[in-house]
This record gives C-alpha cells, structure tokens and sequence, in this order.
C-alpha cells in the first residue's frame, strides 16, 4: 500500500530483504511500482523495508495515499553467488570489505569487477589486485583512485 510517512511516500514491502537475499547494510533493488519502473536503495524501518520512491518519480508518477499498489522487486547488480570464486573467498575473510561491497551501488560493485576481471593472468597479478580491492573496500573507498 502506497502511503504517505511525514515527509516522505513509502511502499512498504511485505517481506524482509536481508532473508531473501542475505544481510545487507543497504540493498539496491530494481522493479516496478504499478507497472512503472523503479530503482535505488531500499528504506530500512523500524518495522521492516520499503521502497521509497524520490520526488522526481512521484512528480512523473503520481500515486494517491492509501492506493494498494501491484510491485516487482529484484535485488540489482552482482549478489554472492555471482562473484569469482577468489574474490568471494577474499571478502568471506574480511567481513567489513564484504558489507561495505553489498552496500555498494551496483554502479561501483561492477567497476571493481570489471577492474579484477582485467587481472586474469597471471595469477600473482589478480591475486594482487584482490588484496588492493579489500583494502580499499575496508577503508570505505566506493572505487578505486584513479592514477
């Protein structure tokens, strides 16, 4: 149900995302709310998750308060099972890289893919790039400096 939450409209959603897709500081979703595509990061509630549609949407899509609203939702970008099996062991290590990589856009989780997937070979290369990406990650860098 579409509603309105002091300054803000909210739909909230009726299941818990952290469940579904595994414990996230944030989670960027993408979807449709009454057919009209959406995407940006979930609002986590005291009571649960929404999506919360920004001003721009609401202004192009208007929704009446307390309409009951038809909604698809998929989580967007690389998830756990997506990611090389070195990178994946790499932040499984580092818990802190690996919640500040989930809470990243799906914009920057694919850059620092991109950037690893550039380091095939050889394998002291790519192993080396990996340490780099952690260390960044922990140190809340959301890409990679440029030289």
């Amino acid at each position: 149900m579409f509603i309105k939450e002091s300054d803000r409209a909210i739909v909230r959603l009726p299941f818990d995302p952290d469940e579904a897709w595994g414990t996230k500081e944030r989670h960027h979703v993408r979807g449709t709310l009454d057919g009209v595509a959406f995407r940006g990061p979930l609002v986590r509630l005291e009571d649960g998750w929404a999506i919360a549609p920004g001003a721009a949407w609401l202004r192009d899509c208007p929704l009446e308060e307390g309409l009951e609203v038809s909604v698809t939702i998929e989580a967007e970008g690389p998830q756990a099972d997506d990611l090389p099996p070195d990178f994946a062991a790499a932040l499984a290590a580092e818990p802190e890289a690996r919640a500040f990589f989930d809470a990243l856009a799906t914009f920057y989780r694919k850059g620092y893919l991109k950037w690893l997937d550039g380091a095939k070979k050889p394998a002291e290369k790519r192993s080396a790039r990996i340490a780099e990406i952690v260390t960044l990650l922990k140190a809340g860098h959301k890409q990679r400096p440029r030289s």
